[in-house]
């Protein structure tokens, strides 16, 4: 059972505070199309949409919301066409980013990203620059105040899955990116509350962040990155130490 990255949980708990704002509805409304024009409207024909609709779910967003995005993804109803670029790139430090983008305006899109990046001290790479230093892995969100860690390990790993990392309220599960719904479905079967399931982008290795105004810009570019309505989400390859954790908490 590994340990686990303070950036990790910042990010948890931003995205938390994202839903809570309503924020993270716009970015899934966007991956229900772009996923119902790609592989169609059937859920269960289609895993990346199945994938979406959970997210939308865990969300709590309207049964309505997520009905329409299909309908507008396949064409049923007339919506905005929105294709998928990633974009890579460095940040201060060094600090490798990955950046997903869903955007109807690709050229408006990639002179944002540029922008901000320079804007905080990092700029944009080519392709293939950064890719390399970060797995693509299914990732699975436990409260650890409904099952112990032991329990939720043995469960997880019956289930098929590749590791389990404890990230302070949270238990956080990793799999094989094709077998990550096959193991919520499992957990889930066992009585098992799963609070989110994602497609995330793990770190081989992490920038260690010592310094106090680096780490503030760090984040500061990345909530900018954030933000923006045509970026979808940002991986980095950064860790903040105990002690800043605390500094920026205060």
């Amino acid at each position: 059972m590994s340990g686990h990255s303070k950036w990790s949980t910042i990010k948890r708990k931003k995205g938390a505070k994202d839903a809570a704002k309503g924020k993270i509805f716009t970015k899934i409304i966007k991956e229900i199309q772009v996923a119902a024009k790609m592989g169609g409207g059937d859920e269960d024909a289609n895993a990346r949409l199945k994938q979406a609709i959970l997210a939308a779910k865990d969300a709590n967003m309207p049964k309505k919301n997520i009905e329409k995005a299909i309908q507008k993804g396949t064409g049923e109803l007339e919506g905005v066409n929105y294709e998928e670029f990633t974009y890579e790139g460095y940040g201060p430090g060094g600090v490798a980013i990955l950046i997903n983008t869903m955007t109807d305006n690709k050229n408006r899109t990639v002179s944002e990203v540029r922008h901000l990046l320079d804007k905080h001290g990092g700029n944009l790479g080519t392709s293939g620059s950064v890719a390399w230093m970060f797995e693509t892995k299914g990732k699975i969100v436990v409260p650890a105040d409904k099952i112990s860690e032991e329990d939720i390990f043995m469960a997880a790993t019956e289930a098929g899955a590749e590791d389990v990392s404890i990230e302070d309220d949270v238990h956080v599960i990793y799999t094989e990116p094709g077998n990550m719904m096959s193991v919520r479905k499992a957990l889930e079967n066992q009585g098992i509350e799963v609070q989110e399931s994602k497609i995330d982008q793990i770190p081989k290795n992490e920038v260690k962040i010592d310094d106090l105004d680096m780490a503030k810009k760090l984040l500061k570019m990345i909530d900018m990155l954030e933000d923006n309505d045509d970026v979808s989400e940002v991986f980095a390859n950064f860790d903040i130490s105990e002690e800043l954790i605390e500094q920026l908490e205060e």
